[in-house]
């Protein structure tokens, strides 16, 4: 990291992110993948539930309707797979930015290493994720539904001057929906920019959830068109990945013999629907590195751009001055004495804890 302390432009940032990727790749391969994993999973339980109902199941000695019964699984289903969705990726983040955090600084670490890091305030990271999804997400969709509701209102109950009637009716209601949507995606987005850099904040400087987003915000000023121009790079390298994918299962379909008959054929469907949705989450695995990495990248310039992070670490290394105070180790830290002790009080993920009490 020492050569990278200075300001990047987008092509740096992204010559550096595809280096440490390759630095270690099956580190960050292997905790991208296991979110992708429980997706993985638990689409394919539902997937084979829904099958399963559309066999013809019913419960014994009841009238439920199958569609009742669909509705119930469902419904468990949400209920189930939602916080356990919700907990993988939010862990995964973490780890992934703990994991390209001591890269940075050439600090080796593992999967296990990088989860292990972040499991004593993994409520912390769930809670981070979980207001940046409601923020991002959450806001718009819920003004969206608001902003239907309310035009339904206008037009059926009210009526006067807004109760067209028939088409007229419909079509107003169909311009306020997609007027809202457009409106109401731009804001998500815009706000998925303000508050990319959320996680690198919350686990370098080790601040609460709301914090790390407030701050995200005001660090993320001057940087958020290069963030969207990678979110796009990168949702532009997955299509390409996906299209790919695409055309090598119809080819491989078309080269099964046996294809005329139509039980065989919708059996190879089922099966090479599988292998394509499959490696749809392979590639997600693959590609969600991309931007854990680059998001620190980003995180680590806006500092020295706006803070003179660069100047200040410098400082720090010489023994010039001492951390801030919100980083002081919450223990003392057991360390080799000569150089050792000198390697770890250089790293920042050394002093990257919480407070203790004598320094507050």
């Amino acid at each position: 990291m020492n050569e990278a302390l200075r300001p990047m432009n987008l092509g740096e940032i992204l010559d550096r992110t595809i280096s440490l990727y390759r630095s270690r790749f099956l580190v960050f391969l292997g905790i991208s993948a296991i979110p992708a994993g429980v997706i993985l999973v638990v689409a394919s339980g539902a997937f084979l539930c829904f099958a399963w109902l559309g066999s013809g199941f019913r419960i014994p000695n009841s009238q439920m309707d199958v569609s009742v019964t669909a509705g119930i699984f469902a419904a468990a289903a949400v209920a189930l797979a939602l916080p356990l969705l919700l907990a993988a990726n939010a862990l995964s983040a973490a780890a992934m930015t703990d994991s390209v955090n001591r890269a940075c600084f050439g600090e080796k670490t593992t999967i296990r290493a990088a989860y292990k890091a972040i499991w004593n305030r993994g409520w912390r990271y769930i809670g981070l994720y979980l207001l940046q999804a409601l923020v991002v997400w959450g806001v718009p969709i819920g003004a969206w539904l608001g902003v239907i509701l309310l035009s339904v209102f206008v037009e059926r109950v009210l009526g006067g001057p807004f109760a067209f009637g028939g088409a007229a009716s419909g079509a107003l209601v169909g311009l306020v929906t997609i007027l809202g949507f457009v409106v109401l995606g731009v804001y998500a987005f815009w706000m998925l920019l303000r508050l990319s850099l959320a996680f690198p904040a919350c686990m370098v400087e080790q601040i609460p959830a709301w914090a790390a987003l407030k701050r995200s915000s005001v660090l993320s000023k001057g940087t958020r068109w290069r963030v969207l121009a990678l979110y796009m790079l990168t949702a532009a390298l997955t299509w390409i990945l996906s299209f790919g994918l695409v055309f090598l299962v119809v080819i491989v379909m078309a080269l099964i013999p046996g294809n005329s008959n139509p039980q065989r054929a919708q059996t190879m469907a089922t099966i090479v629907a599988f292998i394509y949705y499959g490696a749809g989450f392979a590639l997600q695995a693959l590609t969600r590195p991309v931007y854990g990495i680059a998001l620190v990248l980003f995180y680590y310039d806006q500092r020295i751009r706006k803070e003179g992070f660069d100047i200040e670490w410098m400082m720090q290394r010489a023994g010039l001055v001492a951390p801030a105070a919100e980083v002081v180790p919450a223990q003392p830290l057991t360390v080799a004495s000569g150089q050792d002790a000198v390697a770890v009080a250089s790293s920042p993920l050394a002093t990257a804890t919480e407070p203790t009490e004598e320094t507050k």
